[in-house]
C-alpha cells in the first residue's frame, strides 16, 4: 500500500499537468476561436444575401417571400447577428487580455463589420425588417432553431439593432485601443518580433518552393546524363541505337530529306547554281541522310533515357514530400496570408484566368501542343485519337471540380469574391 502512494501521486500530478496545459492552450487560443465562429456567422449572413436576395440585405423589400418564409430569414439572420454580437465581445475580451495580432484576424474584422453594418443602416431606416405576424413568427423560429427565447419580435429587433449600433461608434473604441498599443514600451518589440517571425516563414517558405522545383529537375539532368545514359551504352555494347523508336519520327526525317532534296533542285532551277548536277544532288542528299540518321539517332537514345530520368525524378519529388512535413505547413501558411491579402477582384480575376487557359474556349490547342510535347519526350507517337478523347474530357471534368469547389467552399471562405466572379463573368 506505501510502495503504490507515490505513483498514484504520479499519475495525480501527470493528470494535473495536462489539464493546466490544456486549459492554458485553451485560453490562448480563445481569440482566434472567438472570431472564428463570429467570422462563420458572417459568412453565414453573406451566403444567404447572395443565394436568396440577389446579393442585397435580408429584408422584405430584397425578396419576393411569403411572410412564414421571411420569418425564416429573420429568424437566421437575428440568430446569426446575435452569434456575432456575443463572439466579438468575448474576442475583445481576450484581445485586451493576450493582445494578440495577426493578419488575418484584421481581414475576418473587416468581413464582419461589412457584414452587420449594412443592418445597423437598415435599421435607422426602417423600424423593422420584416414586418410580419408575430405568432407565425415565433412559430417559425421555434421550429427551426428550437430556441424561443430569441424570437425576434419588433420590439426585440429595435432593440437588438440598438445594442448593436452601441452609444459610441465602434471607431472610437478602436482609435482608442491602438493608442494605448502604441503607447505601451512593449508593443516595439511584439512588432519587431512578429516581424521576424513572419520573414523567417517567407524565407523557408520560398526556399522550399524553390526545392520543389529544382530538386526534381536537377535529379532528372543528373541521373539522364551520369547514370542513364552509361548504363544504357554499356548494356548495349556494339550495338547501335536504333534511329527510329516509333513511325512519328521516321515520317518527319522522311518529309525533311524531301524537303531539303525539292530545295536543292529548286535552287539548280532557279538560279541556275552551278556544279549541281543530278548526281551532284544525289550525293547531298545522302550526306544530308547521314547527318538525319545521326541526329534522330540521338533524339531516340534521349528519348529513352528521359522515361528512366522521369521517374528517378518522380521518386525524388515523392521522397521530399513525405519526408517535410513542417515545410508544407509553413508553405501552405503563406499561400494563405497571399491569397487572404488579395481583394475580391484580383482573386476572381486568377481564378477567370485559370479557367479560360485550361478549360477556356482556346484550351484545346493549349492541351494538344502539351501533349504532343509530352509524347515526344518520351519518345512515344503521338495518338491523334487520343489527344482528342483527352481534350474532350479532361478539361469538361476539371471544370466540374472547378465550379463544384467554387460552390462548396470558396462561397464559404469568401462570398464576397464569388459574387464578383459572377459580376465579372456576366
Amino acid at each position: 500500500m506505501k510502495a503504490s502512494l507515490p505513483k498514484n501521486t504520479e499519475y495525480l500530478l501527470k493528470k494535473i499537468n495536462d489539464y493546466l496545459r490544456l486549459s492554458n492552450q485553451w485560453f490562448w487560443e480563445t481569440p482566434e476561436r472567438a472570431l472564428l465562429t463570429a467570422y462563420k456567422a458572417a459568412m453565414m449572413i453573406k451566403n444567404i444575401e447572395i443565394e436568396h436576395f440577389g446579393g442585397n440585405p435580408i429584408s422584405a423589400e430584397s425578396g419576393n417571400y411569403t411572410e412564414s418564409v421571411m420569418a425564416y430569414w429573420q429568424a437566421e439572420l437575428n440568430r446569426n447577428l446575435s452569434t456575432i454580437k456575443l463572439r466579438l465581445a468575448e474576442f475583445k475580451v481576450s484581445h485586451s487580455i493576450l493582445n494578440i495580432s495577426h493578419p488575418r484576424l484584421l481581414d475576418r474584422l473587416s468581413f464582419i463589420d461589412e457584414v452587420i453594418n449594412k443592418y445597423t443602416i437598415l435599421e435607422q431606416s426602417f423600424p423593422a425588417l420584416a414586418p410580419v405576424d408575430e405568432s407565425v413568427e415565433n412559430q417559425v423560429i421555434k421550429t427551426v432553431n428550437d430556441q424561443p427565447e430569441i424570437a425576434p419580435t419588433n420590439k426585440s429587433k429595435k432593440d437588438s439593432f440598438t445594442q448593436k449600433t452601441g452609444l459610441f461608434p465602434r471607431s472610437i473604441g478602436r482609435t482608442i485601443n491602438r493608442i494605448k498599443t502604441e503607447l505601451d514600451p512593449k508593443s516595439e518589440e511584439e512588432v519587431v518580433r512578429n516581424f521576424r517571425k513572419s520573414q523567417k516563414q517567407t524565407s523557408a517558405a520560398l526556399r522550399f518552393l524553390l526545392l520543389l522545383v529544382i530538386v526534381p529537375v536537377l535529379t532528372q539532368q543528373l541521373s539522364k546524363n551520369f547514370l542513364i545514359t552509361p548504363i544504357m551504352d554499356r548494356v548495349r555494347g556494339e550495338q547501335e541505337t536504333p534511329i527510329f523508336i516509333n513511325s512519328e519520327m521516321e515520317e518527319k526525317a522522311l518529309k525533311e530529306l524531301q524537303t531539303y532534296e525539292e530545295s536543292l533542285k529548286f535552287q539548280s532551277l532557279i538560279y541556275q547554281t552551278p556544279g549541281l548536277s543530278a548526281e551532284a544532288i544525289e550525293e547531298k542528299v545522302k550526306l544530308k541522310a547521314s547527318e538525319l540518321a545521326e541526329e534522330f539517332r540521338s533524339k531516340s537514345r534521349s528519348a529513352v533515357g528521359n522515361v528512366f530520368a522521369d521517374m528517378i525524378a518522380l521518386s525524388a519529388f515523392a521522397i521530399l514530400i513525405v519526408n517535410s512535413k513542417q515545410e508544407i505547413a509553413t508553405l501552405k501558411s503563406f499561400m494563405d496570408t497571399i491569397v487572404y491579402g488579395l481583394s475580391d477582384s484580383a482573386k476572381a480575376f486568377i481564378i477567370i484566368l485559370f479557367t479560360d487557359i485550361f478549360v477556356g474556349f482556346h484550351s484545346p490547342h493549349g492541351w494538344e501542343v502539351l501533349l504532343e510535347g509530352l509524347a515526344t519526350h518520351l519518345g512515344v507517337a503521338a495518338d491523334r485519337n487520343f489527344i482528342f478523347l483527352f481534350i474532350a474530357t479532361f478539361p469538361v471534368v476539371l471544370d466540374t471540380i472547378l465550379k463544384y469547389w467554387i460552390f462548396r467552399y470558396l462561397s464559404r471562405i469568401s462570398p464576397s469574391a464569388v459574387a464578383t466572379l459572377k459580376s465579372m463573368n456576366e
